[in-house]
């Protein structure tokens, strides 16, 4: 029996569902955490982009099980349509897919919500997807929500009613400028709730435990990253889920005693898409290069990323914070030209050169303090062992290595599953 993880150590967008689809041959279930719609993975392979949202990223895998664990928050519409999406690839996604009956429901008019509360931010606006996620962990925490298990029961609409009412009592207390059409939105959500029925609901942590139980492998796969965890990351500037290794917890039920792996995923750089502090930005040539070589776009809302150099600080933190066993390096392809690399090796705190993460990391207390290494010039896309790597892309990697005491497991140099190099 095995129990590893796998999260994000950045702002999101790491790469996580690449490597989740890479490992999930060594595994017979693919568990999701938390996390909603917006989470975007990524896989690539036989020339083919995929982008999930709520779906684990183990489903391509004909002999592996992908359960949407009780800390994931679902939207119906947005689920159907992803389900559509994989039509044409003849997946098993009623047998292979599985849902706990715990998971929370984005109903419309969380969405609006989501919306009418952002306008009304005006300039302190935290960024959000408008996906309706963090309304829906409101009422998760408010003990006022919708659960995949209500949709079973016979005055499900009456539960809706009662809280989708009091949602557009909400909207209007905000008194900001947002059209809708609520009777066309709840038309094409209970028609999206009849298919999620076709599915079936699991009691997840039963179905856990009992898989441990019986000797299975289990993945449980994160969704943003690190440091936009509610707890520990840049907040308010975050998600609404512990995105942390705690979150894999009680988000599917798994005692902490029983995870072994941590497998932490970071960029060879940094990216954060939307607002919030982020010490290592480049705003000159080095971060648009960044930008466009690693089409740093938002897989699921196009947003573009803000890019910089790798924070040690920042991926430190997160190292420790969810006890990370192995580290995962993704995209050392985009750095490929520079004559030389930045990386920030400690923060000039208030005047104070500190290594940790404090409390508050905007501009006028931070500046970050870097160190260089050599850069390489090398194409990295087509190698396809450790050995071939230049040697200041090791050197570089033996740098981070020794800074976080952790080791680096695998290399990705592009975005494809074959383009992965285990060291």
């Amino acid at each position: 029996m095995t129990v590893d993880l796998l999260l994000g150590l950045q702002w999101g967008d790491e790469g996580k569902g690449k490597i989740v689809d890479v490992l999930t041959s060594k595994y017979d279930i693919i568990a999701r955490f938390q996390g909603g719609p917006n989470a975007g993975h990524t896989l690539e392979f036989d020339g083919i982009k995929h982008v999930l949202r709520t779906i684990p990223s183990g489903i391509f895998h004909a002999n592996s099980i992908n359960i949407i664990g009780n800390g994931v928050v679902i939207d119906p519409v947005v689920f159907k349509s992803e389900i559509d999406g994989l039509a044409k690839f003849n997946l098993d996604i009623k047998n292979k897919l599985i849902i706990s009956r715990k998971a929370h429901l984005i109903l419309p008019t969380h969405r609006l919500l989501d919306a009418a509360s952002e306008a009304a931010k005006g300039k302190a606006k935290i960024g959000s997807t408008l996906k309706g996620i963090g309304p829906t962990y409101m009422d998760k925490t408010g003990r006022n929500g919708l659960r995949v298990g209500d949709i079973e029961l016979d005055d499900f609409k009456e539960r809706y009613r009662h809280l989708a009412d009091k949602h557009e009592a909400m909207i209007a207390f905000y008194d900001v400028a947002i059209q809708y059409n609520l009777p066309e939105l709840e038309k094409e959500f209970f028609e999206a709730v009849e298919d999620l029925k076709k599915l079936t609901f699991i009691d997840s942590e039963e179905y856990l435990h009992n898989a441990q139980a019986a000797g299975k492998s289990i993945l449980c796969e994160g969704a943003q990253g690190s440091l936009l965890d509610v707890d520990f990351g840049t907040y308010p500037f975050v998600t609404s889920s512990n995105t942390t290794a705690a979150g894999a917890c009680t988000g599917l039920g798994i005692a902490p005693n029983k995870i072994k792996e941590v497998y932490g995923i970071f960029k060879a750089y940094t990216t954060r898409v939307g607002s919030g502090p982020f010490p290592t930005e480049d705003f000159g040539e080095a971060g648009d290069i960044m930008a466009k070589i690693g089409n740093e776009f938002g897989s699921v809302t196009g947003r573009k990323r803000r890019c910089g150099w790798l924070d040690l600080v920042a991926l430190k933190y997160a190292i420790r914070i969810n006890g990370v066993t192995q580290l995962m390096m993704m995209k050392g392809d985009v750095l490929s030209g520079f004559d030389t690399l930045k990386v920030c090796t400690a923060y000039n705190y208030q005047g104070q050169e500190i290594d940790h993460l404090p409390y508050n990391i905007e501009p006028e207390n931070v500046t970050p303090i870097y160190t260089e290494c050599k850069g390489w010039k090398a194409d990295l896309t087509g190698m396809s062992s450790y050995d071939e790597l230049p040697k200041e892309l090791k050197d570089y990697i033996a740098f981070i290595e020794a800074a976080v005491e952790v080791p680096i497991k695998i290399v990705s140099v592009g975005p494809d599953r074959k383009q992965t190099i285990m060291k």
